[in-house]
């Protein structure tokens, strides 16, 4: 017959008025850890005591109950308990749920103190996500739900938005299948849709870290910090229905804006809007871009504007200002940092400033007539406006001796016809994605547009350099004239020195934001500001200047000549430049380079998609990468496709200093030349292995750079 089972018998429950417990000395928790001691008060005061006490009767010393009871498991809620009868806030003889067990029980009062602490099974982060949920759907906002839980309102929005992940994702958190991480990664999106086949495209691959989840996810969005959302405003987009992605667990810079299409037509708008304002002036034309190329003035003659005269109200405004600015620079001299709110309020005064020496110039409404405005978006998201160019074609007629110039303009204008206002027109420019080809294995050569674009880099720091070097200046303008004259040597060598401003047939839309550029055009215009109109009286300053300035401008002026671009050589020599120029050209380039100290990375150039990576075949964004980051950083990117590969490249090669062939500054190939048919059949040698046989790429075909989006105001 078999055993009958022995029942077990539970430890009986009962309510103790809180003055006949005591704290035991067998509790096994010393540390503090978790919710403190006030804030679970506060919980029991909201929600009452959730779980029960355990305690045993204390003995006296002939081994009787002495009425008082022990509590080995429950320290944090007897604690809890206590402060709030020390607050009055509950009887100090109010009755306690308590487990009572027996006091001479068998089992060690520290074994129970113990179990209670370590059998407690945490509670999964999905499932405080969902109850937070639960609660949110139920009507409690995001505030009480904080300070019902004694934690940050940001707190409650990452775990509500972790719970709002597609339910299949988190089905798969739930099943260990993937890491918190990498959940906190999907959030970024609210499409469960994208958020699945995201999840499909890299579960089985090696590459599953959050910040690639994220780069999937936001790849066709635009950065909140890009210029043209800068320009247009969160607000805006967001109230003409745009949708901006947040990260609510890493900094974002603002997050990302979804609607492309949205912003580029907000932004349109809003640069149509400006270019009429300014129509309205009386200009001839208006060009309008998101982003117009550099050198977009050249060829055009620039009007002289005359400051306007400030009113009354404002010259006492700005003379506040500077007197408040004086003031308040005078009280924190000595003061390591800026309190916030005077750091603050500095910068609104500088801005004010600004805002007066930034006032548009008065021009000749004669002139305005003839005249056009560039209008853009800056770097920084504000309205660019350069007024006051004129066009050749739009330049007045030479006057014949003893005629008056405004009858002569006056008859070919006709006897009723008078300088029409024209508004923008405002067309959106651009060209549409380009699907990926298939392309063959091996390293091509680089096609010739990207030659061109990154030598324009080149010859743009070259030029910045030679401006700062007046001996290297003065040495390479010798040096040409000297060639030209004794030596009766051809053209296309790097100086051109009539000097002839080169333009850039091909650049990419960063160019004209490089620190390159920028430094030429601050020099520019410091030049600018001083040098008179009139020839005579140019002549006569020019004689005047101090040797260092006159070398300084020396400098300027010869750098504008610098030519070191790429071009594909004739060869047959009818046009263009010859195979054996392009040569001397770059060996010139080179050594230009190398007397100024050249370096390209400290001229700001950084391998991107866009100027480069995007731009080449896989096999040389591997070697980049395998130049630059090493070999395991090439290998990881081996099996991604060539988009997702460019992007990569970009984030690795970011902070490696590594340049492409062209940039170098020492070029070990320059004079490791290889015999090609043109050359052989002239008896030159051919060019450098970076510039032969270029140009069977499809980029290489392009007419203009369609990148430049820009608006054409005619």
């Amino acid at each position: 017959m078999a055993n009958a089972v022995q029942k077990i018998t539970l430890a009986s429950a009962r309510d103790i008025p809180f003055n006949k417990l005591v704290l035991s000395q067998a509790n096994v928790r010393r540390l503090k850890a978790g919710l403190s001691i006030e804030e679970l008060a506060e919980s029991i005061a909201r929600r009452g005591l959730i779980q029960s006490l355990h305690v045993r009767a204390v003995l006296d010393a002939e081994g009787k109950e002495s009425g008082m009871f022990e509590v080995p498991a429950g320290g944090r809620r007897y604690r809890a308990l206590e402060l709030l009868v020390k607050q009055k806030r509950l009887n100090k003889t109010a009755p306690v749920p308590c487990v009572l067990s027996e006091a001479n029980d068998d089992i060690l009062i520290e074994e129970v103190s113990l179990a209670e602490n370590i059998e407690r099974a945490p509670l999964h982060p999905l499932d405080q996500y969902r109850a937070f949920q639960a609660m949110r759907e139920k009507g409690m906002s995001e505030e009480a739900i904080a300070a019902a839980f004694f934690v940050g309102v940001n707190i409650v929005k990452q775990r509500l938005r972790l719970a709002s992940v597609s339910p299949a994702l988190l089905d798969i958190y739930a099943d260990d299948g993937m890491t918190l991480e990498q959940l906190m990664a999907f959030t970024v999106s609210q499409d469960h849709a994208r958020q699945q086949q995201v999840w499909e495209a890299i579960r089985n691959g090696w590459q599953k870290e959050p910040y690639q989840i994220r780069r999937m996810l936001t790849e066709t969005s635009v950065r909140a910090s890009d210029k043209r959302a800068l320009f247009v405003g969160i607000e805006a987009y967001e109230a003409a229905g745009g949708v901006v992605l947040r990260d609510l667990f890493q900094s974002d810079d603002g997050g990302w804006l979804q609607d492309v299409a949205l912003l580029d037509r907000l932004a349109a708008d809003k640069l149509k809007s400006a270019a009429e304002e300014i129509a309205a002036e009386g200009w001839k034309w208006i060009e309008v871009a998101v982003s117009l190329p550099y050198g977009v003035a050249y060829g055009l003659r620039e009007l002289l504007g005359a400051a306007p005269e400030l009113t009354e109200d404002e010259r006492t405004a700005m003379e506040a200002l500077q007197a408040e600015r004086d003031k308040l620079e005078n009280e924190y001299e000595t003061a390591e940092e800026l309190p916030e709110e005077i750091d603050r309020r500095l910068g609104e005064i500088e801005t004010a400033l600004e805002n007066f020496e930034k006032r548009p110039l008065h021009y000749d409404p004669t002139e305005v007539a003839r005249a056009g405005a560039f209008v853009s978006i800056a770097a920084d998201g504000a309205l660019s406006v350069d007024r006051g160019y004129v066009r050749p074609v739009d330049e007045l007629p030479v006057t014949p001796e003893g005629e008056d110039a405004s009858d002569c303009e006056a008859a070919t204008a006709g006897p009723e016809e008078t300088p029409a206002v024209q508004r923008a027109v405002i067309t959106l420019g651009g060209a549409p994605a380009q699907p990926e080809e298939e392309e063959d294995e091996g390293i091509k050569p680089l096609p010739d547009r990207l030659l061109t674009e990154l030598t324009a880099h080149r010859t743009l720091a070259l030029r910045d350099a030679v401006a700062n070097n007046p001996h290297i200046a003065m040495t390479a303008l010798l040096h040409k004239l000297v060639s030209d004259n004794f030596l009766h040597t051809a053209g296309n060598g790097c100086l051109e020195a009539n000097v002839r401003h080169v333009f850039f047939p091909a650049q990419t839309e960063e160019l004209k934001d490089c620190p390159s550029a920028k430094s030429i055009d601050e020099r520019r215009e410091s030049w600018g500001d001083h040098i008179p109109a009139d020839d005579e009286t140019l002549w006569d300053w020019l004689a005047a200047l101090d040797e260092g300035s006159r070398m300084a401008l020396l400098a300027h002026c010869v750098s504008y000549g610098v030519n070191a671009l790429f071009e594909r050589p004739n060869p047959y020599g009818a046009s263009g430049v010859t195979e054996h120029g392009l040569k001397n050209r770059m060996r010139q380039a080179d050594r230009l380079a190398r007397a100024t100290g050249l370096d390209m990375v400290e001229a700001g150039w950084r391998p991107t998609v866009g100027n480069y990576l995007g731009r080449v075949t896989k096999a040389r964004i591997l070697e980049a990468v395998r130049e630059g980051a090493g070999d395991r950083a090439a290998q990881m990117l081996e099996h991604l496709k060539k988009g997702d590969m460019a992007k990569e490249a970009e984030r690795l090669l970011a902070d490696c200093n590594w340049l492409p062939e062209p940039l170098r500054l020492d070029n070990p190939d320059a004079d490791l030349l290889t015999e090609s048919p043109a050359a052989a059949d002239q008896g030159e040698d051919a060019l450098p292995a970076f510039l032969a046989d270029g140009g069977d790429d499809d980029e290489a075909s392009e007419a203009e750079d369609d990148q430049s989006g820009v608006l054409a105001a005619e």
